[in-house]
């Protein structure tokens, strides 16, 4: 047994000791406040824009259409809230269009956007492997569409989705198109011009950066309705004093992740892969959940029969892993995803997933010791289901 072994990557990551040292100096020394004029505000101004600077840089657009936030989350329901309320006072759409595999930061901000604003959404039904194709996109779009919304890829399977052809088809239509990228940023190209969006979001501790801060681009000339009002901070699309140290630590971990990109994949995948072919050979009743090959290259999920996940999740933290049973945001709930229920899934299927996640220090050895322990504990896991 290695200790403590940590196999939830997709739920957090730990602070790369590099961005923490770039983030300590506005803690206390410079500790100025962005909006003041005297010598400490405009410090710390200097480093809110140097870091701007330096998201625009990996994202392939311009600095003034990076929006800070306070994580994903918060990006997903500015992107969402503010451009359904724009466009509908620009051209009167009013429908939103997302999937059943999302985040619930998209889910749960386009339901209470047609609960309170009086939305229609369309909830797009995703494939056997969790994926939403163009097609489906190209079927649901009208003149009436304010956005469509649908994630770069999968937090809970891992399902990589086809978001450049997505963007296409909106753009053809005249329609905004934003994307979830908080999973994917950490392992694939976020190149907004690339990949055609026009609003996309972040969140900094998927890549080694710290809690509590996000960003949202939003392409040059598209309207947002902001959802924090008060100062004119971030182009007065988000209102409230900066977190300097966080949003700097969060330019120095996109920097990192743009740069260590290839060697992260490389390094990932085939522990990935020896984890996918394993657990289905020698673990009866197993399937993998999401694409096999459009996946994620640290991430693996699957769902086994008549298992409790939650009850196989307390079996593994016993035994020294760290997984997730999906989002982090479900793990505790006894009831099966939304996303592993659009699957297709029956119940005594869907309430086993399990989603194991590497990250760039995850060694083979600790892959080793997960695969040996896995096995006995899915069989007692089943074998304590039945009683």
């Amino acid at each position: 047994m290695l200790g403590k072994i940590y196999l939830d990557y997709a739920a957090t990551t730990p602070v790369d000791p590099r961005v923490l040292d770039v983030m300590q100096p506005y803690f206390s020394a410079s500790f100025g406040n962005p909006s003041s004029v005297h010598r400490y505000g405009q410090i710390a101004e200097a480093a809110v824009e140097s870091a701007r600077e330096t998201v625009a840089s990996v994202l392939n657009c311009r600095p003034d259409e990076i929006v800070f936030t306070s994580c994903g989350s918060e990006s997903d329901n500015l992107a969402l809230r503010g451009a359904a309320l724009a466009m509908r006072e620009k051209n009167g759409a009013n429908w939103i269009i997302t999937s059943r595999a999302e985040h619930h930061a998209v889910s749960k901000t386009a339901e209470h956007l047609e609960k309170y604003y009086d939305f229609k959404v369309e909830w797009l039904d995703v494939d056997k492997h969790g994926m939403v194709t163009p097609e489906m996109v190209k079927k649901a779009v009208c003149d009436k569409t304010a956005l469509v919304s649908v994630m770069y890829a999968n937090n809970e399977i891992g399902t990589i989705n086809p978001i450049q052809e997505i963007a296409e088809i909106c753009r053809a239509n005249g329609i905004l198109f934003h994307t979830d990228a908080v999973q994917a940023a950490a392992y694939l190209p976020v190149d907004v011009n690339a990949l055609g969006v026009d609003l996309m979001s972040l969140g900094g501790h998927k890549f080694y950066g710290p809690k509590g801060v996000g960003a949202l681009y939003v392409r040059k000339g598209t309207a947002l309705v902001p959802h924090l009002t008060g100062g004119a901070q971030e182009n007065g699309l988000r209102a409230g004093t900066q977190n300097v140290p966080y949003i700097v630590g969060f330019a120095e971990a996109l920097r990192l992740t743009h740069e260590e990109r290839e060697q992260r994949a490389a390094h990932v995948k085939p522990l990935r892969d020896r984890i996918i072919g394993t657990v289905l050979e020698m673990i009866p009743d197993s399937k993998l959940t999401g694409h096999l090959e459009s996946r994620l290259p640290n991430h693996a999920s699957f769902v086994f029969k008549d298992v409790d996940g939650n009850l196989l999740l307390q079996l593994l933290d016993a035994a020294g892993f760290a997984c997730s049973s999906g989002s982090a945001c479900k793990t505790g709930n006894p009831e099966p995803s939304e996303v592993i229920t659009s699957l297709g899934f029956s119940h005594d299927w869907a309430l086993g997933s399990l989603r194991v996640t590497l990250g760039k220090d995850s060694a083979p050895e600790q892959v080793d010791s997960f695969l040996k322990v896995l096995p006995s504990l899915v069989d007692q896991a089943r074998k304590l289901n039945q009683r």
